[in-house]
C-alpha cells in the first residue's frame, strides 16, 4: 500500500492520469455499446407468411388487382386471438367464402393451414434490416435470435475467466492492446458476416474481448489514482457504459441497416489500436509482479507527462526499493486464482462481492426486459434509458464519499429491491405508476453497480486484482443470462419474477454488513495487506 507514497512523487492525479483516463473511458464507452448491439440489429420486425395472391407481382392476371390489400390479407392469413393475422402460419387455400359476410355457415369446418413454407413478408417501416429478417429468424427459428444474444455473453463469461487472469499474468496494457485488436477486427468481419453461424462465432469472440477491454481499462484508471479519487475513477466507468447506451441509441436512430450500423461501431477500435500505442502500464502491478526496473520507467514517464522537474532525481531505485520494500518481497511468491479462496479474509471479500454482483445483474437485466415493453421506439428509450441512470451514478458517488462504501451499499441494495417489490402490490390498470417504480427500481441497481465498482477495487489486492475483477464478472454474467430465464417462471405465479428480482437485492444486501469500511483507506497491493485488516 506504499505506492501511494510513490505516486505523489509523481505528481499525484495530474495531467498523465486525464489523458490515460479519457482514453480509457472512450475505449469503455464504445466496448459496452457492443453488449447493448442486438437491441437494434437483432430487433423483430412485424411479419407474416408470403402468400401467393398478396405478394405474386404477376397475380395482376387473375384479376385480383381491384381487390383491397386487406380484403386479401384476410381471405390468405388466419387471425390469432387478439384478431390480429397470424405470423408464421396461412390458409391451404385462399378462403373466398369470407367475402360473404352476410351469410352463414353451419356446416364450414375449420379451414386448413400450413406454415409459411413460401418464406415470410416483413414490416420494414420500423426496422427496414436486421439479422432477424435477413436470415429468417422467426417462427421456428424463433429462439435462434436467443441464441445469437446468449453466445455473446456465454463469450463476456469466457472473456471474464481469460482476460482477467492475463492481466495478472502479462500485464494491463498488453492485454489491452489485444482485446481492442480482437475487437476491431472481429467487430468489423461480423458486418460481413454471409451466414448465422458465422455471425454468431463472431459475436462470441468479439463479446470475450469487449469484457477484457472492461477489465483491463479499469485496472489501469484505479491503479494509477489516488487514493481521494478512488471512488471518481470506477464512477466515471460506469457513467461511460451510460453515454455508450445514448450514443448507440442515437447511432441507430440514424443507421437503420444493421451491417452498416455493426460496422460503425467496429470501425473506431482500429483508432484505439493506434492511440493505445501511447498507453502506459500499470507500475503498481509492475512493482508487485517483481519488475520494479519497468515500473520505476512507467512512473518516470508519468512525473515527465505531469510536469514534474528532475524525475529521474526524485524517483530512484534506491526510493522505490525503500517505499515497496514489504510489497517486493511478497512478489517473490507467485499467486494463482486459488489465492482468492485460500486465506479467510479475501476467501469473504470475494464470497460477498459475487454475490453483490449477480444479485445487481439479475436486477438490472430482468428490470430492463420488463422496461422494454413501453414502445416500439426502441432507439429513443436507449437514449433515455441512459440519459436517467447517468445522473444517478454521479449521485451515487457523493453518497459514497460522504456516507462511506458499505452504508452507501447497504442503502442502494434494500432500496432497489423495495422499488422492485413495490411494483407487486400495483394494480395493472396503473401502469404509469408501475413503470415509474420499475425506473426508480433501474436507477437504484445502477447506483448499486456503480458501488460495487468502487468496493471491489478497494477490496481486493493487485497481484490478484485482475483475476478478483473476472471472478465477479463471472457472477455478473450468469445473472444476466438468467434473468431472461425468470420470465419462464410466470406459467406458475405471474409475478414470481419481480418478487425474485426484488428480493434478490435485498437478501445480498445483508452480506454487506461483513464487509470492512475502505473510504479514505488506500488500495491493498498483496494478499497480506488484506488479511492484516
Amino acid at each position: 500500500m506504499a505506492f501511494q507514497e510513490l505516486l505523489d512523487k509523481a505528481g499525484g492525479q495530474g495531467r498523465f492520469q486525464i489523458l490515460q483516463i479519457i482514453f480509457l473511458l472512450t475505449s469503455l464507452g464504445a466496448a459496452h455499446i457492443h453488449s447493448m448491439l442486438e437491441n437494434f440489429t437483432a430487433a423483430v420486425p412485424g411479419h407474416r407468411c408470403w402468400v401467393h395472391v398478396l405478394d405474386n407481382d404477376t397475380v395482376s392476371a387473375n384479376g385480383t388487382e381491384i381487390l383491397n390489400s386487406d380484403v386479401l390479407l384476410r381471405i390468405s392469413i388466419p387471425l390469432d386471438s387478439n384478431l390480429r393475422p397470424e405470423k408464421c402460419r396461412r390458409f391451404l387455400h385462399p378462403q373466398w367464402q369470407f367475402f360473404q359476410l352476410n351469410r352463414t355457415f353451419p356446416n364450414m369446418s375449420e379451414p386448413d393451414t400450413e406454415p409459411c413454407v413460401d418464406g415470410w413478408v416483413y414490416d420494414r417501416s420500423i426496422f427496414p434490416s436486421t439479422i432477424v429478417n435477413e436470415w429468417h429468424l422467426v417462427c421456428g427459428s424463433q429462439s435462434l435470435k436467443s441464441v445469437s444474444q446468449f453466445i455473446f455473453m456465454i463469450g463476456g463469461l469466457m472473456g471474464s475467466l481469460i482476460f482477467g487472469h492475463l492481466s495478472d499474468r502479462f500485464g494491463r496494457r498488453l492485454v489491452l492492446r489485444w482485446c481492442i485488436l480482437q475487437m476491431a477486427v472481429f467487430g468489423t468481419c461480423a458486418a460481413f458476416a454471409p451466414t448465422f453461424l458465422i455471425y454468431c462465432s463472431l459475436r462470441f469472440l468479439t463479446g470475450c474481448s469487449s469484457v477484457g477491454v472492461t477489465i483491463c481499462s479499469g485496472l489501469l484508471m484505479s491503479e494509477w489514482t489516488v487514493t481521494k479519487s478512488k471512488a471518481v475513477v470506477p464512477t466515471l466507468a460506469n457513467c461511460a457504459s451510460s453515454t455508450g447506451q445514448i450514443i448507440l441509441g442515437s447511432l441507430a436512430f440514424a443507421i437503420q441497416e444493421w451491417r452498416t450500423l455493426q460496422l460503425v461501431v467496429s470501425v473506431p477500435f482500429f483508432v484505439f489500436i493506434l492511440l493505445s500505442r501511447w498507453l502506459v502500464d500499470s507500475a503498481r502491478w509492475l512493482i508487485v509482479n517483481d519488475k520494479p526496473d519497468e515500473g520505476l520507467k512507467e512512473l518516470r514517464k508519468a512525473a515527465c507527462i505531469n510536469g514534474i522537474k528532475n524525475a529521474g532525481e526524485i524517483l530512484t531505485m534506491e526510493v522505490l526499493r525503500l517505499t515497496m520494500r514489504e510489497d517486493l518481497d511478497a512478489a517473490q511468491t507467485k499467486t494463482s486464482v486459488y489465492d482468492l479462496f485460500r486465506t479467510p479474509n479475501l476467501r469473504k471479500r470475494m464470497c460477498i462481492l459475487c454475490i453483490m454482483r449477480f444479485s445487481a445483474s439479475l436486477s438490472f437485466y430482468g428490470l430492463a426486459l420488463n422496461l422494454q415493453h413501453l414502445g416500439n421506439n426502441i432507439s429513443l428509450f436507449q437514449i433515455l434509458f441512459g440519459a436517467v441512470t447517468l445522473p444517478v451514478k454521479c449521485i451515487a458517488l457523493l453518497a459514497l464519499n460522504r456516507m462511506g462504501r458499505r452504508i452507501s451499499q447497504i442503502l442502494f441494495m434494500f432500496l432497489s429491491g423495495l422499488f422492485i417489490l413495490a411494483t407487486i402490490f400495483v394494480a395493472q390498470e396503473m401502469q404509469m405508476l408501475r413503470v415509474a417504480l420499475a425506473a426508480l427500481g433501474i436507477c437504484t441497481v445502477s447506483a448499486t453497480t456503480t458501488g460495487i465498482a468502487v468496493y471491489r477495487n478497494e477490496l481486493t489486492p493487485t497481484v490478484l486484482r485482475g483475476t478478483a475483477l473476472g471472478t465477479i464478472l463471472v457472477a455478473n454474467r450468469i445473472g444476466g443470462t438468467l434473468a431472461p430465464l425468470m420470465t419462464t417462471l410466470t406459467v406458475y405465479m405471474p409475478l414470481l419474477p419481480w418478487f425474485i428480482y426484488g428480493v434478490s437485492p435485498i437478501f445480498a444486501g445483508f452480506f454487506v454488513f461483513f464487509l470492512p469500511e475502505t473510504r479514505d483507506l488506500p488500495l491493498p497491493d498483496t494478499i497480506q495487506d488484506v488479511e492484516n485488516k
